[in-house]
């Protein structure tokens, strides 16, 4: 064979390995870089490694932040009108993501047998799973569950108990019949499901007969195109349907939002969570199970710890108020009178002039951010000192430099205080349900 032939022979040769490669995801990006088998990659929606484009691809990074932002005052109405909920176990197969279109992190999961690829948003505040089905009228994703081709899925009956435990659902005084449901929210948008049974693949891991809506109809644009994955702690989330399998714990690492590939991890089960990681513990409210509280003590500013009423903060059953980690809310929020102190102590000590943009109202000029004080939160047990990239947002132009926490909606009658993802990102957020504990420690997942 001549030179010519031979170099011939090898360029094809590797560039048919290339190819294969490429084929397998050993060079993408967007692939599960991870060997462990329930660790699951994590993105942002508005990312490269999404399937969905955003909805306004002019925004800047600081635009889009902004833009999410306006839907966190019906995010927390929805989180607030679940706390009058007295039944433990009727939770809603819509989330505030669904209601609002926000679904700011998604993981990739697999239904029926084979399994079936679908990008879900992950939601810690709701516990039911749901997945647009082939036939579904009004589904914006072209990507649908196509249930007759899988072996494992069946439709589950009105008689079956799991059925009571969703809101909406029609069934008849007697005989048997398909849990139907549906749910209407937001004022603009409904969907019917029926509620059914197949296996849910997470990596290499397979939950056999998750119980799940596969959504017939959608009315309205604010559903998440291919579902939701609930991480609550009720009855019918993927802790309390996994059993063994996880123990009841797992954790997340939020990729910032300027993040663009997939960077974060979702760890499920005990093994592989950090060892040394400070936690506080976790509380339970029995008329709304599903929401993870903590007990915030207290908020300093610098080395000023700022004066509110113990009343702003503490846990009450009753009336659902107190401290909630949520994955679908994008800003911090906190009743007026504790943001509003935070606020007053933030302007203080940064000193200079202050001004308002978008959903922030503390915003200051860069050259001033290098006297910008930490603020930190003391949960019972464990201080949180926020890094400053989870303190504050930069504006598109670079100009202003803002306070990424805002006070909850007057229109409501909130008593919640929220901890968002913008807070949390960069941070491994760990929940321990089996030992009652929240778990926080520093991870770049960027």
């Amino acid at each position: 064979m001549g030179l010519a032939n031979t170099f011939s022979f090898l360029t094809i040769f590797l560039l048919h390995l290339l190819i294969i490669s490429t084929a397998n995801g050993v060079n993408d990006p967007c692939a599960s870089s991870s060997s462990d088998d329930s660790d699951l990659s994590i993105f942002h929606v508005y990312g490269k490694c999404s399937p969905f484009s955003p909805p306004k691809r002019e925004l800047s990074w600081f635009d889009t932040v902004v833009d999410m932002a306006k839907k966190d005052p019906q995010r927390l109405a929805y989180l607030s009108s679940l706390l009058v909920n007295k039944k433990a176990t009727s939770v809603p197969v819509a989330s505030g993501l669904q209601v609002l279109g926000v679904g700011n992190y998604i993981v990739r999961a697999r239904f029926g047998t084979p399994g079936q690829l679908m990008f879900m948003v992950m939601d810690t505040s709701n516990d039911n799973a749901w997945i647009p089905c082939t036939g579904c009228v009004g589904c914006s994703s072209a990507t649908l569950f196509t249930p007759n081709t899988s072996t494992t899925y069946g439709p589950m009956d009105c008689g079956e108990a799991q059925c009571t435990q969703v809101q909406g659902f029609a069934c008849p005084d007697s005989g048997s019949s398909p849990c139907l449901f549906n749910h209407t929210y937001g004022g603009d948008s409904s969907f019917t499901a029926t509620l059914s049974h197949d296996s849910l693949t997470l990596g290499t891991d397979v939950i056999p007969s998750y119980a799940f809506g596969c959504v017939n109809s959608v009315s309205g644009k604010s559903v998440p195109p291919q579902g939701l994955l609930g991480l609550g702690r009720g009855p019918m989330s993927l802790l309390s349907q996994s059993g063994s399998l996880y123990s009841g714990v797992f954790s997340y690492c939020l990729p910032s939002f300027k993040s663009y590939y997939f960077s974060g991890s979702l760890k499920l089960g005990p093994t592989g969570q950090p060892k040394n990681i400070k936690t506080t513990p976790l509380l339970h409210n029995p008329h709304r199970p599903s929401l993870y509280y903590v007990n915030l003590e207290g908020i300093s500013v610098g080395k000023a710890r700022i004066s509110v009423p113990a009343e702003l903060l503490a846990f009450d059953t009753n009336t659902g108020a107190g401290t909630v980690i949520d994955s679908g809310t994008v800003i911090t929020r906190f009743v007026e009178p504790v943001y509003t102190a935070l606020r007053d102590e933030f302007r203080k000590q940064v000193g200079g002039p202050i001004s308002s943009l978008g959903a922030f109202d503390t915003c200051f000029v860069p050259s001033s951010e290098a006297e910008a004080p930490a603020v930190t939160l003391h949960f019972t047990g464990m201080d949180l000192k926020l890094p400053m990239e989870n303190t504050l947002i930069h504006s598109s132009a670079g100009t202003l430099a803002c306070l990424a926490m805002a006070a909850a909606p007057s229109n409501v009658n909130s008593v919640l205080n929220v901890i968002a993802n913008l807070q949390q990102q960069n941070l491994r957020i760990l929940f321990d349900v089996t030992n009652s504990r929240l778990g926080i420690a520093r991870e770049l997942c960027n």
